[in-house]
């Protein structure tokens, strides 16, 4: 029976070592999509501002022709405003961090499971805050193929011990 005992607990073993392997490799892809996400939007983002410079022209047209008694300081104080609140660069230094963070925990052989679930919940409020920025359509896609594919990737993290 202690024979039959031995030879059932590491049958158990090694199904858990090989759902593990599978399991590292598909959270691998995802982590591999992710970045390919981010450096798209880090290149659509590279041309947001002229993009927003652009817009934000014809508006100040429009507003000076309905307010020309409106104070340029005004007018540049509202510039800078939006000039802030599209900038991405920010989540997409946080998005890389927890790319660079999440490789470093698969790489472990410790129990993980707790530590990748709370990351696939920073990953997804910066995708979010990404979406939220931006003025482009095709970043707001991009956006939201990378909410996508986090939350396959938060799936698969449920599996993780």
């Amino acid at each position: 029976m202690l024979e039959s005992l031995a030879e059932a607990l590491a049958a158990v073993a090694a199904a858990r070592r090989a759902e593990g392997e599978q399991l590292d490799a598909v959270l691998s892809d995802q982590l591999r999509e992710i970045d390919s996400l981010v450096v798209t939007a880090a290149g659509l983002a590279a041309t947001q501002p002229e993009a927003i410079l652009a817009r934000l022209k014809a508006q100040v047209g429009d507003l000076l022709d309905a307010m020309p008694q409106m104070p340029e300081d005004r007018l540049m104080h509202e510039v800078a405003l939006l000039a802030a609140k599209a900038d991405i660069r920010e989540e997409l230094d946080r998005l890389r961090a927890h790319i660079a963070a999440a490789r470093d925990l698969l790489s472990e052989a410790t129990p993980v499971g707790r530590r990748l679930d709370f990351l696939c919940q920073e990953f997804n409020r910066e995708a979010n805050t990404l979406c939220a920025k931006s003025n482009d359509i095709e970043l707001t896609s991009t956006g939201l193929a990378l909410k996508a594919v986090i939350d396959q990737m938060k799936e698969q993290v449920q599996n993780i011990e």
